[in-house]
């Protein structure tokens, strides 16, 4: 009987502990509130490299990113990128998402899934999408960066992290925190 009641009170406690998984619904209402951000920002640096170059770029990232971002959040929704290589501090990972970010770290590329989402227990879904790095990334993140280019980030970035990358490399990931309605 006592042998009963431990395993019942065991069996509820596991229940209770484990979250239900992230509905497709969800994730599609994390994957439509990213769209903003991944976008925008894709667009304001291609604009900045055929326009001004990479200096141009780098102020792109320095002044319209955490723009981008605020314009693309709204009420239940948070958003923004992160990485394992900072250049910029202010975009450390959330606690949520850096077991996420160091699963796209240690698995290959043709592996890994386009996102992954988590629950955050009473606030809601985390939800990440990968950054990989692209030829017109190595402009600023790349092995080798012009010396105005890394002149300029040293400026605006002292403690930089964000750089030594190839093409195909992890460079971050966007993410989304949704809470709960």
């Amino acid at each position: 009987m006592k042998t009963r009641f431990v395993l019942a009170v065991l069996l509820l406690a596991a229940c209770r502990s484990t979250p239900p998984a992230p509905s497709e619904a969800e994730i599609q209402q994390a994957r439509d509130a990213l769209t903003p951000l991944r976008q925008g920002l894709r667009q304001a640096l291609q604009s900045a490299l055929a326009g001004g170059g990479p200096v141009a770029a780098v102020e792109v990232c320095a002044a319209q990113a955490p723009s981008i971002a605020a314009a693309a959040a709204r009420p239940g929704v948070a958003l923004g990128r992160t990485s394992h290589r900072l250049r910029n501090p202010a975009n450390a990972p959330r606690p949520w998402a850096t077991p996420l970010l160091e699963a796209y770290r240690t698995e290959p590329r043709d592996q890994a899934p386009p996102h992954r989402a988590v629950r955050l227990g009473d606030r809601g879904l985390g939800y990440v999408e990968p950054i990989w790095v692209e030829k017109p990334c190595l402009t600023c993140h790349g092995e080798s960066i012009a010396p105005e280019v890394a002149t300029l980030i040293a400026a605006r970035y002292p403690n930089d992290a964000a750089r030594g990358f190839r093409e195909g490399d992890l460079r971050g990931l966007f993410w989304v925190e949704l809470s709960p309605p």
